[in-house]
């Protein structure tokens, strides 16, 4: 397990989770990551506090309430099993931001990534810089992402209408093992955040949550 042997994971059987190791705290962080070029990396702030909070009431798990930001190229990355990045537009990083997070997805880390718009085409040419032998590919909706907590027959629900395209989950394997997954055209992140900021529906909100829910649960039980 790595860096990340003090994390807490869980042995999944149907929506049943039961703690197998926790940290001596009884929780674990996560983060969420600081990149250069011009994105806006800080959107949404309410939108991961509230997944937390969300996860917290309705899983046995316990997430520290307050996530942290951390720079990509800094080695606190390695502190935490998870790490969320999102935003619109450019993403800039160089050769050491792109070893670090190499290095921290070969030693068991997770990386989500929400495009809230605009991030599409930067977010893969940073990836075919981390692993330019392996490629975002398209998850089934039969993948257990899609039913590891709450069960999306149909994959991601859609909850920004953006280009009005089909939402679609990607992801990048190490060894057989899913280290990155991308959501692009769902945009979960906006339905994470306080209701008055997008005024989604509640039912829409939802769905968000619960999805962030099953990408939570899974990034922890890769053992």
């Amino acid at each position: 397990m790595g860096i990340f042997k003090q994390a807490i994971y869980f042995i999944v059987i149907g929506s049943f989770l039961s703690p197998v190791f926790a940290q001596q705290s009884g929780s674990f962080e996560i983060a969420r990551v600081k990149y250069r070029g011009g994105g806006d990396w800080y959107n949404d702030p309410s939108s991961l506090k509230n997944l937390i909070e969300f996860t917290n009431r309705n899983v046995p798990i316990s997430i520290e309430p307050d996530y942290k930001d951390v720079a990509l190229g800094s080695t606190e990355i390695h502190s935490y099993p998870f790490l969320f990045l999102t935003g619109h537009g450019t993403i800039t990083a160089n050769n050491t931001e792109i070893r670090n997070l190499r290095t921290y997805l070969e030693n068991g880390g997770f990386l989500y990534i929400d495009d809230d718009y605009g991030l599409d085409e930067h977010i893969k040419e940073l990836l075919t810089r981390v692993f330019p032998d392996e490629e975002l590919l398209e998850l089934p909706f039969n993948h257990p992402i899609y039913s590891q907590v709450y069960k999306f027959d149909n994959g991601l629900p859609k909850i920004h209408e953006h280009d009005n395209e089909n939402p679609q989950g990607f992801g990048l394997f190490l060894n057989g093992k899913l280290v990155v997954y991308y959501t692009y055209e769902s945009n979960l992140g906006d339905g994470w955040a306080d209701a008055e900021v997008h005024n989604n529906p509640g039912e829409v909100r939802e769905k968000a949550l619960k999805m962030g829910v099953n990408i939570l649960v899974y990034a922890l039980t890769r053992i």
